[in-house]
């Protein structure tokens, strides 16, 4: 983000503040616009990155079964509120002549494709796909479980409920006992 775009925020942020009524130039707001353009900056970083530059660089290892990264905490905006969304997601494969990728390639993947304005569902069909085509593995499973702040402050104010995505590929579309091997996994600590 260049500092043109940045002043845009800016700019915006400001307009915002006084369309609701507030000062922008109170003593509490004064930086606001300044605070809210570095942090959309920091938020909104995975827009120029593709997930699929994390699998560029694989390993060789004679390993055929499951690979699952449980719990990998995410954040993001719902494009349509531009509110926060956070969870955590679950990401599995198995590997296809040995080749894996390394276990941090797995969340940067997560959190590349999470920071951008976007939606759970495409979240989840993104880093499945990204590692499809990658890595073409036997399967992927990805499980997202987030708490959508458009559904807990605005609208239906709805704290703590859950939203659960999955995106099965290769073995795990029509493989049900695969597929119960990894929510399996999930339920141990």
């Amino acid at each position: 983000m260049n500092e043109q775009d940045l002043n845009k925020i800016k700019q915006a942020v400001t307009m915002i503040l006084e369309a609701i009524g507030e000062d922008p130039s109170r003593e509490g707001l004064l930086d606001t616009p300044k605070r809210v353009a570095k942090m959309y900056h920091e938020v909104f970083e995975g827009l120029n990155k593709d997930p699929k530059e994390y699998f560029e660089v694989v390993f060789h290892e004679n390993h055929d079964e499951v690979v699952l990264v449980k719990d990998i905490p995410f954040y993001s905006m719902c494009e349509h509120h531009l509110v926060p969304f956070f969870g955590v997601a679950h990401v599995a494969y198995i590997p296809r002549d040995g080749v894996v990728a390394g276990l941090s390639k797995l969340a940067r993947a997560v959190e590349t494709t999470a920071k951008r304005p976007q939606l759970q569902e495409r979240i989840t069909s993104t880093v499945a796909d990204a590692m499809m085509e990658m890595l073409n593995p036997i399967g992927v499973y990805v499980i997202i479980e987030a708490e959508h702040m458009c559904m807990t402050m605005r609208g239906i104010k709805k704290p703590g409920s859950k939203t659960i995505t999955t995106v099965a590929r290769g073995i795990y579309e029509h493989d049900d006992v695969k597929r119960a091997e990894i929510l399996s996994l999930l339920k141990t600590n």
